[in-house]
């Protein structure tokens, strides 16, 4: 099988289990080009396996992963991420203790092939400075470029984040819970740099903020119990009574 010019990212009956625990049960997906897609559902929906089986940190026990027209099922993370696919993480792994320009810098010449090479000055990296300014430039933190990664706030360090994986130049961004431990203000900036990423690029996101799924999905997965309950836009996705059954909660409603 193969997937249409139309998809950027496409599974097909992807099933993951441990023993007689299904975390992910057939779940057939299809994410449009451009596409600003979440994933909600209750702790232990199985979420996050089912990022974990796209970038392929994980193996499916069964069923297929399709990137455009080619199916990945078998490809590993780096390559995965050659092709286009880029994540973040729960929690932020970054480059702590260089400067934001640094990282973002280290993260094109990885993508350039050629690393970053230490025994010349950052001065002399001009191609890189460039884009890597112009990167940080489009997530309001061009001001921040010299400042060490560590003492940034947090909000800032999950754009850091962000920028990092930009840097791959992906077709498909998976955001695994972008506004974690981020002050409710923040992760409303956070989001609003988000929406105003390029439309080439697809983003696919976890976020338990319902305020923050409504205000920038334009479509959303409900999982409940490794299974996909439903999906549809916002307005279908709120006005469903299952899903308010299960998760949103009737309270948030009235």
């Amino acid at each position: 099988m193969s997937a249409g010019g139309s998809t950027a990212l496409r599974t097909q009956g992807l099933s993951r289990q441990w023993g007689a625990f299904k975390a992910n049960s057939d779940i057939s997906l299809t994410f449009a080009p451009g596409a600003r897609h979440a994933l909600i559902g209750p702790n232990g929906a199985g979420k996050t396996t089912f990022i974990n089986l796209l970038t392929g940190s994980l193996a499916p026990t069964s069923g297929q992963v399709f990137f455009g027209d080619e199916d990945i099922t078998g490809l590993p993370q780096h390559a995965r991420v050659k092709r286009g696919m880029t994540r973040t993480f729960q929690i932020n792994t970054l480059f702590v203790g260089l400067t934001v320009l640094e990282s973002v810098m280290l993260a094109i010449c990885e993508r350039k092939g050629h690393h970053f090479v230490w025994y010349r000055t950052v001065a002399q990296q001009r191609d890189e400075i460039d884009e890597a300014m112009a990167l940080l430039a489009s997530l309001k933190l061009e001001r921040d470029a010299a400042t060490i990664t560590r003492s940034l706030p947090y909000g800032k360090q999950r754009l850091v984040e962000i920028a990092l994986a930009l840097a791959t130049r992906p077709k498909v961004l998976l955001l695994d819970e972008p506004a974690a431990g981020i002050p409710s203000a923040e992760s409303a900036e956070l989001f609003e740099v988000i929406a105003q990423l390029p439309r080439d690029v697809t983003i696919v996101f976890i976020e338990h903020d319902m305020g923050l799924v409504f205000r920038f999905a334009e479509r959303i997965t409900v999982l409940v119990g490794g299974k996909v309950l439903c999906e549809g836009t916002p307005a279908e996705i709120s006005a469903d009574k299952r899903v308010r059954e299960v998760y949103l909660g009737e309270a948030e409603h009235e």
